[in-house]
């Protein structure tokens, strides 16, 4: 109940400040709700998804003893030494100035280097529990610490037959690790033997399948740091510890069976195992597209929407950026809805072949990291926007070209070319050898305009037959094709028809891209997940996927791992026959 006075001021004032509160309220509201937004904001993850079953405190006294762990240390020196300005390969090889040989120099090198033949006799034995006293000269210091130890039958109540040991270490202020006088080194790579931050841990598996007995010998470099500006202090252990995980590394619960696989003809039993699992491997992504298998042994792919390549490293799950602005550097980024890379190859060579959206360009990252533009134009004309790409056995290379990359599509005032091909670059070099620079284009060919929206593509076992998938936004309910082509000789393509119609299929999408494995059955996106058909066009089963795939990658040492690119999540499911690598 409300008393009013005469004038009814009583009534003004309480609703003013009423509203006034709730004003406060609401505003306060959206502030933590801002707050919240650009706190979740993450562009980096680094989660620890489960606890291992057992812990070896290297630090202590009774968790070394567990492993019969011996530490070592010793000091590290910079030295002068002679070395060579760069110059051109010897021999005739690479003209680009990349090379230890031009001038002599003097410069400074690290001693004792892992492998040396006095790497050894400098080491003193320390106790685990002296591992807080700081090491080095200070300043601009580095320090070898040796490990050696043996892996128990039993730890605690686990016995580690089979299980996946991780060494993990904190050095203040940074590590680098050996293991066995090997260090895993990739492009974009953080941690894993690397330097993995400011104090930040560095952890390396040792083994994913332990015996009891087994010896590793461990070397870690310290650093003090950071290097630009030297603290005053020194280099010690913050942590150091063997992880026990029985069933291997831990993934997600909920990511260990996801989607469905369904049979439509029995032989599609013999192309997936029947009681195969789908199982998604990384999640938080924009657009997952353009996935290809490294040699050494991890899994690319493209989010063209970011404009980024990430890794995912299956030995210890993690994802990493690759290359940051894979596809487009332009000041008008953000017209693009898909500015980035798209469709990745790896040649015999382990060189990274791109295609890049916004810069509308084939291009193949050199061994010593030089840009090779393979091709950008055609008839005087740049490309729409390169797509996907794929490898012949001869190396040549063959993309489609879409307009999905630019900001309007088909109606780009950019656009240049008149339609959307499938081309061929033929005798793809190196950098010319004359001039040592890059560029160096192969001979660019056109061989097909029949596809409206030509996306995937892939080649049959024989490489007789290549595939091409449409997807043509302009008709998709008409057009939602998949075709294929008889490779010439000279590899140019004849006689294209339609292999396979999905336009019975509803969904306001078309077909993607496409994967054939060593028997010649074919894998391709279609509406409503990944159809398998036979060589000659036979629907067999399906795969369907919480996200529709929008392209695949054979992976693992055997080949036998699909891995699928699809929205927001990587997903793979195991296969019995498996595909071939473009770079075997």
């Amino acid at each position: 109940m409300m008393l009013l006075n005469p004038n009814g001021s009583y009534i003004k004032t309480e609703i003013m400040t009423r509203i006034y509160f709730f004003l406060n309220i609401y505003a306060l509201i959206l502030i933590l709700l801002l707050l919240a937004v650009l706190a979740f904001g993450q562009e980096t993850r680094q989660l620890a998804v489960d606890k291992p079953q057992a812990i070896a405190d290297l630090r202590t006294g009774e968790g070394a003893s567990q492993l019969n762990a011996k530490w070592y240390v010793q000091p590290a020196h910079i030295r002068d030494r002679e070395f060579y300005l760069p110059g051109p390969q010897k021999g005739g090889g690479d003209a680009m100035p990349l090379y230890p040989t031009g001038k002599p120099v003097e410069t400074q090198s690290l001693h004792p280097q892992i492998g040396s033949d006095d790497f050894e006799s400098g080491f003193i034995e320390i106790k685990p529990t002296e591992l807080e006293k700081r090491q080095g000269s200070g300043l601009f210091s580095f320090v070898w610490y040796k490990i050696v130890l043996t892996i128990p039958a039993i730890i605690g109540k686990l016995n580690t037959a089979g299980t996946t040991a991780v060494f993990e270490i904190v050095v203040d202020d940074y590590s680098e690790i050996w293991v066995n006088g090997k260090q895993m080194v990739g492009f974009g790579q953080s941690g894993n033997g690397l330097i993995s931050g400011y104090n930040a841990r560095n952890r390396v598996t040792l083994t994913d399948h332990a015996l009891a007995g087994e010896k590793f010998v461990i070397y870690v470099l310290g650093i003090n740091g950071p290097v630009g500006k030297l603290p005053d202090n020194y280099i010690w252990v913050r942590n150091a510890v063997i992880d026990f995980y029985k069933n291997g590394l831990p993934v997600n619960p909920s990511w260990k069976d996801v989607g469905r696989i369904y049979t439509i003809d029995e032989k599609f039993n013999g192309i997936i195992t029947p009681g195969t699992k789908i199982e998604k491997v990384a999640d938080g992504f924009s657009f997952t597209e353009g996935p290809v298998w490294h040699p050494d042994g991890y899994l690319l792919f493209s989010d063209p929407n970011t404009n980024s390549i990430y890794r995912y490293n299956p030995k210890n799950h993690n994802v990493t950026v690759y290359m940051s602005h894979s596809g487009y550097t332009g000041g008008d980024i953000g017209e693009y809805g898909q500015p980035g890379s798209n469709g990745l190859a790896i040649d015999k060579e382990g060189r990274l072949i791109i295609d890049q959206h916004g810069n509308r360009r084939v291009i193949r990252i050199e061994k010593k990291g030089p840009v090779t533009i393979l091709a950008d134009k055609f008839d005087g004309k740049r490309f729409n926007s390169p797509n996907d790409v794929v490898l012949k056995s001869d190396g040549t290379v063959y993309f489609t070209d879409p307009p999905y990359g630019l900001p309007g599509f088909f109606n780009d005032p950019k656009k240049e070319l008149d339609y959307q091909g499938v081309f061929m670059i033929k005798n793809a070099h190196l950098p010319d050898l004359s001039t040592g620079q890059s560029g160096g284009q192969g001979k660019v060919l056109v061989v097909s305009k029949d596809l409206g929206g030509p996306n995937g593509l892939a080649f049959s076992p024989d490489e007789k037959y290549l595939y091409v998938t449409n997807w043509d936004i302009r008709d998709i309910h008409h057009t939602k094709t998949l075709w294929r082509y008889e490779v010439q000789p000279e590899g140019t393509l004849t006689n294209g028809k339609v292999f396979y119609d999905f336009s019975f299929t509803e969904d306001e999408e078309a077909l993607d891209g496409i994967k054939v494995d060593k028997e010649g059955n074919l894998f391709v996106s279609a509406p409503g997940g990944l159809w398998i058909l036979n060589a000659d066009g036979k629907l067999l089963g399906k795969i369907v996927t919480p996200e529709r795939p929008a392209n695949m990658a054979w992976g693992d040492e055997d080949g036998k791992t699909l891995y699928m690119t699809a929205h927001t999540s990587v997903y793979k499911v195991r296969v019995n026959a498996g595909g071939k690598f473009s770079w075997q």
